[in-house]
């Protein structure tokens, strides 16, 4: 994403994925469902980045594969379309 917004020249700054998004040029059209993987993305950003950030026990024992699959297919599919925007 980042490169996407540098070769816009255009400020890449931050981890959100969403705000990244936000930041594309307004001709760069982002399909809806790619905000809501970037939303989802985001929530878990800082809960599975640190070993403290949750009540109780390690983000290990709080996420499941089912989410951890889903984590990986949305950053796949957000990789995609900046990988066609690249091109």
């Amino acid at each position: 994403m980042k490169a996407v917004l540098k070769r816009n020249r255009l400020e890449a700054w931050g981890h959100s994925v969403v705000d990244l998004l936000n930041a594309l040029p307004a001709h760069i059209v982002v399909p809806q469902d790619l905000y809501d993987m970037a939303m989802e993305l985001d929530k878990g950003y800082i809960s599975t980045r640190y070993p403290d950030a949750l009540p109780s026990g390690s983000p290990r024992t709080r996420y499941t594969q089912l989410e951890a699959r889903r984590f990986i297919d949305d950053a796949q599919a957000i990789l995609k379309f900046c990988e066609g925007l690249l091109t």
